[in-house]
Protein backbone atom coordinates (compact mmCIF):
# COMPACT_ATOMS: atom_id res chain seq x y z
CA UNK A 1 0.00 0.00 0.00
CA UNK A 2 1.65 3.43 -0.79
CA UNK A 3 0.87 6.82 0.15
CA UNK A 4 2.78 8.38 -2.39
CA UNK A 5 3.94 10.92 -0.43
CA UNK A 6 0.57 11.98 1.26
CA UNK A 7 0.76 14.82 3.71
CA UNK A 8 -0.39 13.19 6.99
CA UNK A 9 -1.01 14.67 10.41
CA UNK A 10 -1.19 12.28 13.32
CA UNK A 11 -2.23 13.26 16.87
CA UNK A 12 -1.09 10.58 20.49
CA UNK A 13 2.02 10.51 17.28
CA UNK A 14 4.14 9.80 20.29
CA UNK A 15 2.02 6.86 21.93
CA UNK A 16 2.05 3.27 21.51
CA UNK A 17 -0.42 3.20 18.41
CA UNK A 18 1.02 6.96 17.26
CA UNK A 19 3.85 5.60 16.97
CA UNK A 20 3.14 2.41 15.17
CA UNK A 21 1.50 4.67 12.72
CA UNK A 22 3.77 6.67 12.28
CA UNK A 23 6.32 4.63 11.31
CA UNK A 24 3.82 2.43 9.23
CA UNK A 25 2.86 5.70 6.90
CA UNK A 26 6.35 6.40 6.52
CA UNK A 27 7.49 3.40 5.62
CA UNK A 28 4.32 3.73 2.84
CA UNK A 29 5.53 6.89 1.26
CA UNK A 30 4.02 9.36 3.41
CA UNK A 31 5.32 12.54 5.02
CA UNK A 32 3.92 12.47 8.31
CA UNK A 33 3.89 15.18 11.37
CA UNK A 34 3.92 13.39 14.60
CA UNK A 35 1.62 16.01 17.11
CA UNK A 36 1.39 14.84 21.12
CA UNK A 37 0.69 16.15 24.57
CA UNK A 38 3.67 14.73 25.41
CA UNK A 39 7.45 15.76 24.58
CA UNK A 40 8.95 14.34 21.51
CA UNK A 41 10.63 10.61 21.87
CA UNK A 42 14.21 11.28 22.99
CA UNK A 43 16.24 11.52 19.39
CA UNK A 44 12.96 12.65 17.40
CA UNK A 45 11.31 10.23 14.61
CA UNK A 46 13.35 10.28 12.01
CA UNK A 47 11.98 11.94 8.70
CA UNK A 48 8.81 13.05 10.96
CA UNK A 49 8.16 16.49 11.99
CA UNK A 50 7.68 16.17 15.73
CA UNK A 51 5.24 18.67 17.59
CA UNK A 52 5.38 18.41 21.43
CA UNK A 53 3.45 19.81 24.31
CA UNK A 54 0.33 20.10 22.19
CA UNK A 55 -2.99 20.38 24.53
CA UNK A 56 -5.29 19.13 21.29
CA UNK A 57 -8.30 19.86 23.20
CA UNK A 58 -7.98 23.81 23.31
CA UNK A 59 -9.10 24.39 19.58
CA UNK A 60 -6.69 27.81 19.08
CA UNK A 61 -3.46 25.24 20.05
CA UNK A 62 -5.25 22.43 17.44
CA UNK A 63 -5.43 25.41 14.71
CA UNK A 64 -1.76 26.19 15.43
CA UNK A 65 0.00 22.63 15.48
CA UNK A 66 -2.15 21.67 12.58
CA UNK A 67 -1.23 24.68 10.46
CA UNK A 68 2.56 24.44 11.84
CA UNK A 69 2.12 20.77 10.38
CA UNK A 70 0.69 21.92 6.71
CA UNK A 71 3.84 24.17 6.72
CA UNK A 72 6.12 22.03 7.39
CA UNK A 73 4.90 19.51 5.04
CA UNK A 74 3.83 22.08 2.51
CA UNK A 75 0.14 21.15 2.86
CA UNK A 76 -1.78 18.80 4.56
CA UNK A 77 -3.89 15.70 2.79
CA UNK A 78 -5.19 13.78 6.00
CA UNK A 79 -5.13 13.57 9.89
CA UNK A 80 -5.54 10.35 11.96
CA UNK A 81 -7.06 11.48 15.47
CA UNK A 82 -4.87 8.93 17.99
CA UNK A 83 -4.39 10.67 21.06
CA UNK A 84 -6.92 9.55 23.79
CA UNK A 85 -6.74 7.83 27.23
CA UNK A 86 -8.60 5.08 29.43
CA UNK A 87 -9.66 5.00 33.16
CA UNK A 88 -11.49 2.28 35.01
CA UNK A 89 -13.72 3.37 37.35
CA UNK A 90 -16.97 2.71 38.54
CA UNK A 91 -20.08 5.39 38.84
CA UNK A 92 -21.14 4.44 42.13
CA UNK A 93 -17.43 5.21 44.05
CA UNK A 94 -15.74 7.13 41.06
CA UNK A 95 -15.30 11.18 40.38
CA UNK A 96 -17.53 13.33 37.54
CA UNK A 97 -14.05 14.59 36.97
CA UNK A 98 -13.20 11.71 34.95
CA UNK A 99 -16.13 12.02 32.74
CA UNK A 100 -14.68 15.27 32.00
CA UNK A 101 -11.21 14.18 31.54
CA UNK A 102 -11.79 11.34 29.15
CA UNK A 103 -14.41 13.68 27.18
CA UNK A 104 -11.53 16.26 26.94
CA UNK A 105 -8.82 13.91 25.90
CA UNK A 106 -10.83 11.22 23.51
CA UNK A 107 -13.48 13.40 21.94
CA UNK A 108 -13.38 17.07 22.36
CA UNK A 109 -9.26 16.81 21.42
CA UNK A 110 -10.36 14.91 18.32
CA UNK A 111 -13.13 17.43 17.07
CA UNK A 112 -10.87 20.14 17.91
CA UNK A 113 -7.78 19.00 15.75
CA UNK A 114 -10.74 17.82 12.99
CA UNK A 115 -12.01 21.65 12.83
CA UNK A 116 -8.24 22.79 12.47
CA UNK A 117 -7.65 20.26 9.71
CA UNK A 118 -10.48 21.26 7.22
CA UNK A 119 -8.76 24.95 7.03
CA UNK A 120 -6.03 22.90 5.08
CA UNK A 121 -7.77 19.19 3.73
CA UNK A 122 -9.14 19.18 -0.22
CA UNK A 123 -10.78 17.26 -2.10
CA UNK A 124 -9.46 13.34 -1.41
CA UNK A 125 -8.34 14.42 1.93
CA UNK A 126 -8.74 12.03 4.91
CA UNK A 127 -9.84 11.75 8.39
CA UNK A 128 -9.31 8.75 10.79
CA UNK A 129 -10.58 8.52 14.10
CA UNK A 130 -9.87 6.16 16.96
CA UNK A 131 -13.29 4.56 18.67
CA UNK A 132 -13.59 1.89 20.89
CA UNK A 133 -15.08 -2.02 20.25
CA UNK A 134 -16.49 -1.54 24.01
CA UNK A 135 -18.28 1.29 22.78
CA UNK A 136 -21.16 -0.79 21.39
CA UNK A 137 -22.32 -2.07 24.26
CA UNK A 138 -20.05 -0.68 28.01
CA UNK A 139 -19.97 -2.86 30.78
CA UNK A 140 -19.21 -2.03 34.61
CA UNK A 141 -15.97 0.30 35.20
CA UNK A 142 -15.68 1.84 31.43
CA UNK A 143 -18.81 4.31 31.38
CA UNK A 144 -16.77 6.85 31.33
CA UNK A 145 -14.57 5.71 28.65
CA UNK A 146 -17.32 4.40 26.74
CA UNK A 147 -19.16 7.09 26.86
CA UNK A 148 -16.42 9.29 25.03
CA UNK A 149 -15.91 7.03 22.26
CA UNK A 150 -19.45 6.73 21.55
CA UNK A 151 -19.22 10.21 21.37
CA UNK A 152 -16.03 9.48 18.36
CA UNK A 153 -18.34 7.34 16.95
CA UNK A 154 -21.36 9.96 16.52
CA UNK A 155 -19.00 12.36 15.34
CA UNK A 156 -17.56 10.52 12.69
CA UNK A 157 -20.73 9.37 11.11
CA UNK A 158 -21.97 13.51 11.72
CA UNK A 159 -18.39 14.72 9.93
CA UNK A 160 -18.88 11.99 7.24
CA UNK A 161 -22.19 13.30 6.16
CA UNK A 162 -21.23 16.98 6.24
CA UNK A 163 -17.77 16.09 4.16
CA UNK A 164 -19.49 14.21 1.34
CA UNK A 165 -19.99 16.95 -1.15
CA UNK A 166 -15.90 17.61 -0.33
CA UNK A 167 -14.80 14.54 -1.02
CA UNK A 168 -13.07 14.19 1.87
CA UNK A 169 -13.80 10.61 4.06
CA UNK A 170 -13.93 10.20 7.86
CA UNK A 171 -13.63 6.77 8.64
CA UNK A 172 -13.35 5.10 12.83
CA UNK A 173 -11.89 2.29 14.05
CA UNK A 174 -13.01 0.62 16.72
CA UNK A 175 -10.05 -2.00 18.37
CA UNK A 176 -10.33 -4.43 20.93
CA UNK A 177 -7.42 -5.07 23.82
CA UNK A 178 -4.87 -3.27 22.04
CA UNK A 179 -1.79 -5.05 23.00
CA UNK A 180 0.69 -2.10 24.41
CA UNK A 181 2.76 -2.11 27.67
CA UNK A 182 0.18 -0.18 30.23
CA UNK A 183 -2.01 -3.29 29.15
CA UNK A 184 0.09 -6.42 29.68
CA UNK A 185 1.00 -5.00 32.96
CA UNK A 186 -2.80 -4.45 34.11
CA UNK A 187 -3.61 -7.80 32.74
CA UNK A 188 -0.76 -9.97 33.01
CA UNK A 189 -2.65 -13.33 33.36
CA UNK A 190 -4.05 -12.16 29.68
CA UNK A 191 -3.41 -14.03 26.61
CA UNK A 192 -1.42 -11.73 24.95
CA UNK A 193 -1.68 -13.10 21.29
CA UNK A 194 -4.78 -12.89 21.09
CA UNK A 195 -5.10 -8.87 21.45
CA UNK A 196 -4.23 -6.38 18.43
CA UNK A 197 -0.82 -5.65 17.88
CA UNK A 198 -0.12 -1.80 17.17
CA UNK A 199 1.35 -2.35 13.96
CA UNK A 200 -1.61 -4.31 13.17
CA UNK A 201 -4.54 -1.43 13.70
CA UNK A 202 -1.52 0.78 11.76
CA UNK A 203 -1.85 -1.17 8.60
CA UNK A 204 -5.55 -0.32 8.67
CA UNK A 205 -4.76 2.57 8.73
CA UNK A 206 -2.59 3.13 5.76
CA UNK A 207 -5.32 0.99 4.12
CA UNK A 208 -7.59 3.99 5.17
CA UNK A 209 -5.51 6.63 4.19
CA UNK A 210 -5.01 5.27 0.72
CA UNK A 211 -6.54 5.86 -2.45
CA UNK A 212 -7.79 2.49 -2.21
CA UNK A 213 -10.30 2.84 0.53
CA UNK A 214 -11.65 6.41 -1.53
CA UNK A 215 -15.06 4.88 -1.69
CA UNK A 216 -15.56 4.33 1.79
CA UNK A 217 -16.91 7.17 4.53
CA UNK A 218 -18.81 7.00 7.37
CA UNK A 219 -17.79 3.49 8.42
CA UNK A 220 -17.03 2.45 12.49
CA UNK A 221 -14.54 -0.59 11.18
CA UNK A 222 -14.06 -3.30 14.11
CA UNK A 223 -10.64 -4.25 14.43
CA UNK A 224 -10.86 -6.85 17.58
CA UNK A 225 -8.15 -9.50 16.72
CA UNK A 226 -9.15 -12.76 18.63
CA UNK A 227 -10.85 -11.11 21.69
Amino acid sequence: MQLKQRRIAITGGFGTLGLAAVRAALDAGARVAAIDRADPPAGGLAQATCLGGVDLADPQAAKQALAAAADAMGGLDALVNIAGTFRYENVADGSVDTWDLLYRVNLRSAVAASQAALEHLQAGGRIINIGAASAVKAGAGVGAYTASKSGVMRFTEALAEELKERDITVNALLPSIIDTPPNRADMPKADFSRWVRPEQLADVIVFLLSEQSSAITGALIPVTGRV
